[in-house]
């Protein structure tokens, strides 16, 4: 084989292989993110059927004009209960939430940890999300400040939570950061608290980046949307 056949025979593999890693960053970045949407919108508006279709009293078991928040029925594995609206975001922002955190359960939206709190109630409610691809719910995660609104509703009640500092950063190991009172949260005792969890760096998963919040008001869906949600 001549020089000038291999040299040819090697660019046309390049060539091949460029556009297959091209292909390949296109299904990452492009494809998946509008699957994902997608499996959010559907889980999103399953949810609002629901709960469009059950009296308002029996959708958690609280009574529509008591704002407490009660404990609601156990989640079902794999299902959507709740949809979280973040405002630093933008006001565009909602991602469906989901009971557990494997795979295929964060590929259609955010993910509680099953281990941990229920929403509102006492202890840590604890939710995970992608950075990047399939939907990158979390890309803007960083930009979270103290005071920001974590705003959610499980179709009965308005839950709105406020961030208690900057984004922290571990191993993925750190397991106390989803503990009922989070080691290192700061928090001094036991309370209704939220923790954010997602990947570090932005497209790797050395680290996770931490946010957590605390339950700062709760208000039925009939008295409107909470003023977090209001521009």
């Amino acid at each position: 084989m001549s020089v000038r056949v291999m040299v040819r025979t090697f660019s046309e593999l390049c060539i091949t292989v460029g556009a297959l890693i091209v292909l390949f960053v296109v299904y990452v970045l492009f494809w998946t993110g509008v699957k994902a949407d997608s499996a959010m919108d559907t889980q999103i508006d399953e949810l609002q059927d629901r709960w469009a279709r059950a009296p308002l009293s029996e959708r958690t078991g609280n009574d529509p004009l008591d704002a407490s928040p009660k404990k609601p029925a156990p989640y079902e594995d794999g299902e959507p209960f709740a949809v979280m609206y973040i405002p630093r975001f933008g006001f565009t922002w909602n991602k469906p939430v989901l009971q557990g955190t494997g795979t295929d359960v964060l590929k259609k939206g955010l993910g509680h940890y099953a281990s941990t709190a229920q929403l509102g109630q006492k202890g840590n409610f604890s939710v995970a999300g992608h950075r990047r691809t399939y939907g990158d719910p979390f890309k803007d995660f960083p930009k979270l400040r103290p005071n920001d609104a974590v705003v959610l509703t499980d179709g009965a009640t308005w839950f709105t939570y406020r961030v208690d500092g900057e984004p922290y950063r571990t191993l993925p190991g750190d397991i106390g950061v989803i503990d009922a009172v989070p080691r290192k949260s700061g928090f001094d005792g036991p309370g209704r608290y939220l923790t954010l969890t997602t990947c570090e760096p932005e497209w790797g998963h050395s680290h996770r980046l931490i946010v957590w919040a605390r339950l700062d008001a709760t208000q039925p869906v009939e008295a409107g949307k909470p003023e977090a949600l209001r521009r």
